[in-house]
Order: C-alpha cells, then sequence, then structure tokens
C-alpha cells in the first residue's frame, strides 16, 4: 500500500486544497491511503473521512499536526483536537490516550517548527519519524532524521507535507497493512513500513510563489 501520511487541506491557513481535490488527486496518482494533518485542526480530516467513503480506493486517516511548546508532533489516527502549546510529552501522552501514533514530521527543520532542534529527540516516545519529507528532501535535516531513526530503531516513513495539490505523493510511505485503519497503525508501530519518493522541486515551488504574488 502507498501512504501519504501529511497533506494539508485548506483547513490550515497556509494551504487553499481542497477536501476533493485532495482525495482525486490522491486516487489519481495511486496514493491508498491518506492523512489529512492539518494544523491544530481535526475538521479538514473528519471532512476528507466522510468524503472519502463514496470511494473504494482510498482510506483516510484521521490526524493532526499539533504545535506543542516546542515544535509539531502529527497525531496520527487521532479524532480529537489536542490543545496547543503543551509540552512534547504531554502531547504524546495525549496522542496516545487517544489510541494514535506520535509521528515527528521534519524534525530537524529549525524554521517549521522541527521538534528535535530544541529538544532531545531520544527522551521521547516516539511512534515513527519523517525521515523523508518532500520539502527538505535534498536538506541536512532529512539525514539527520534517518541517522537519528536508525540509531534509535524507530520506524522510518516518508510524507508529501503537501500546502498545494500538485505536491501529493512526492514523498510517501510504503506500507503493509490491510485496508483499514487499526491495521495502518499497527504496522507503522511495527515498522512495516519504507520511505519512498523524490522530494518536491524547488523550482516548482518558487515558481507557485511567485505567480501567486502576481495574481494575488
Amino acid at each position: 500500500m502507498k501512504l501519504d501520511s501529511h497533506i494539508h487541506s485548506s483547513y490550515s491557513s497556509d494551504s487553499s486544497s481542497k477536501i476533493e481535490d485532495i482525495l482525486n488527486k490522491s486516487r489519481n496518482i495511486g496514493l491508498d491511503i491518506i492523512g489529512i494533518s492539518d494544523h491544530d485542526t481535526i475538521e479538514g480530516s473528519k471532512i476528507a473521512i466522510k468524503e472519502s467513503q463514496k470511494y473504494e480506493d482510498i482510506l483516510v486517516i484521521p490526524s493532526i499536526e499539533i504545535s506543542s511548546a516546542s515544535g509539531h508532533i502529527l497525531g496520527f489516527g487521532v479524532e480529537e483536537k489536542v490543545p496547543m502549546n503543551l509540552s512534547p510529552d504531554e502531547t504524546i501522552d495525549r496522542i496516545h490516550e487517544l489510541g494514535g501514533l506520535a509521528i515527528i514530521p521534519h524534525p530537524y527543520s529549525f524554521y517549521r517548527y522541527g521538534l528535535f532542534h530544541k529538544v532531545e529527540g531520544e527522551k521521547l516516545k516516539v511512534d515513527a519519524i519523517e525521515i523523508l519529507n518532500a520539502k527538505y528532501f535534498l536538506g541536512y535535516g532529512n539525514y539527520k532524521s534517518e541517522k537519528h531513526a536508525k540509531k534509535q530503531s524507530i520506524p522510518e516513513i516518508g510524507a508529501s507535507d503537501a500546502h498545494k495539490i500538485e505536491y501529493i505523493g512526492d514523498c510517501f510511505t510504503e506500507i503493509e497493512c490491510e485496508m483499514n485503519i487499526d491495521s495502518v497503525l499497527k504496522n507503522i508501530k511495527k515498522g512495516k513500513v519504507k520511505a519512498c519518493g523524490k522530494g518536491t522541486s524547488y523550482l516548482t515551488i518558487y515558481k507557485n510563489k511567485i505567480i501567486k504574488k502576481v495574481f494575488k
């Protein structure tokens, strides 16, 4: 199965991607499982789950990108909003209490609230780490993330962190699982995953920024 666990919708303040467009794009490029991981809200995820029920070829996992006091943490499999600005330990505990996985996105990206830029990852009960984040595919941060994951024997995943439709699936995770939420969560935690992807073109990102400014 192909999973992109970190996609942003218009329910994130820095994205304009509509839920239906995300579902269509994901299906068209062969993704089997996605997570709408918006910033500090579960609303986009809830709508995506509901909308996805009319399709048989895609599964939406409830998810949220939480702003802890020290950096971002994905609550993957979480169906309730987790408060902002809790300590990383408290945030992770809340995620686990809600039956989800604590996944660390872009851990070493200091300008995007990477958690490991501020805290020692070795002391946290992390379930998985993004070692391939498409927006930073060539960056030193991804290398450091992979090195940390291997040293601590933490499952390694890839994700697009797409804030625009065209970036969905640029990085993704191959996962051995059944097509249901419980199986996805269990097999991520067991490490039956492989990070894959080509990374988002920096040229494409900057081109889109210029076009946006021109037509703003």
